[in-house]
């Protein structure tokens, strides 16, 4: 059975999601919609590097055709994202979105989080919020790991990502600025760092049934300045830039800390004292549990295959608003096998 997707939101992450469905064989996109007068009227396909799909985009998500699913990729900030998902779901579109505040915000956005269970639940449909991070790298795998182990005790994630890839986003980090210019746009609250830090913790402290007494959330940092040109797709850092910076927070329970967090996101390159990497440490009452990878999940791919690799899961789900963790392992492993070009396999 083929499952008809809409996108909306065709920036570098959106497109490149567009990319690698119109290469399934076992979904069609059948509309896409972005405001951006750049692309209005041009060829999904084309915009993605492919040929012609025969899908023109428009600029108005209320003129997109019937779907199973509409994919939104837009922002970060769920209070303003909420307004495009709520009118695809009383169209009863099933809705999957990348926004990192959708992933888990019955804490942190417990309004908004009933209104769109309610509103999913009433038209048959499901929402779901997904990514790299939060989604999978900070909620939803290591509470696969905590499997090993009956009594968690803490639980300590380090991550240092690549985000060379990205486009717009890049400005929440601070990423290119000079550490003047990342003082005042900090204090003006243009660079915020990481959204989604909340909604990880909840989603991991949820499923090891913890009740929290606080998640804290600290300030974005510096951490690398650069002295040479480093060129990313989209954005080019200039010697004297910032290339990479710091973003912690925690979860505690009794004043102690239980969830662990900090991330590093930024441009690497050889001469600088750390690599991209990523290092997970479970500690069990009965065994300590660690995984490392030395070159890390790469930030911009983790978060396309996470996102492709749910659709068909999201459709065939039960209504209402869920998160990764509720959904099979199986139903989101990776879909390959539904590329054109693995047909064969």
């Amino acid at each position: 059975m083929t499952h008809t997707i809409v996108m909306v939101g065709l920036g570098a992450t959106g497109l490149a999601m567009a990319e690698s469905l119109l290469r399934r064989t076992d979904v069609q996109i059948v509309g896409a919609a972005d405001r951006n007068p750049a692309v209005v009227g041009a060829d999904l396909g084309t915009l993605a590097g492919l040929s012609a799909s025969g899908v023109t985009v428009i600029d108005e998500p209320s003129r997109l055709p019937t779907a199973d699913l509409a994919i939104v990729a837009t922002t970060s900030d769920l209070s303003l994202v909420v307004d495009t998902l709520m009118p695809l779901l009383e169209r009863s579109y099933n809705v999957m979105s990348i926004c990192e505040e959708l992933s888990y915000p019955w804490s942190s956005h417990p309004d908004i989080a009933r209104r769109l269970d309610e509103t999913a639940k009433a038209h048959g449909v499901t929402v779901l919020g997904t990514g790299a991070n939060p989604g999978v790298l900070m909620d939803t795998l290591p509470l696969l790991l905590t499997t090993l182990t009956q009594h968690v005790e803490r639980v300590v994630i380090r991550r240092r990502t690549n985000m060379s890839r990205y486009g717009a986003i890049l400005s929440k980090f601070g990423l290119g600025l000079t550490p003047t210019r990342f003082d005042d746009a900090q204090a003006s609250g243009a660079v915020v760092g990481h959204y989604g830090f909340e909604q990880a913790i909840s989603a991991l402290a949820a499923g090891l049934g913890w009740s929290l007494d606080a998640i804290v959330v600290g300030r974005v940092s510096p951490a690398i300045v650069s002295d040479t040109v480093r060129a990313g797709d989209h954005v080019v850092i200039e010697p004297g830039g910032i290339a990479a910076v710091t973003h912690a927070a925690r979860g505690t329970v009794g004043g102690r800390t239980v969830i662990d967090l900090e991330i590093m996101f930024g441009f690497f390159d050889g001469s600088d004292p750390v690599r991209a990497g990523d290092d997970y440490r479970i500690e069990g009452a009965d065994q300590v549990i660690e995984l490392s990878s030395p070159v890390g999940f790469e930030s911009f791919v983790s978060t396309i295959a996470a996102a492709v690799n749910v659709v068909t899961a999201v459709v065939d789900a039960p209504p209402g608003f869920l998160s990764m963790g509720d959904l099979p392992v199986a139903r989101i492993a990776s879909k390959g096998t539904h590329l054109a070009e693995a047909e064969s396999l």
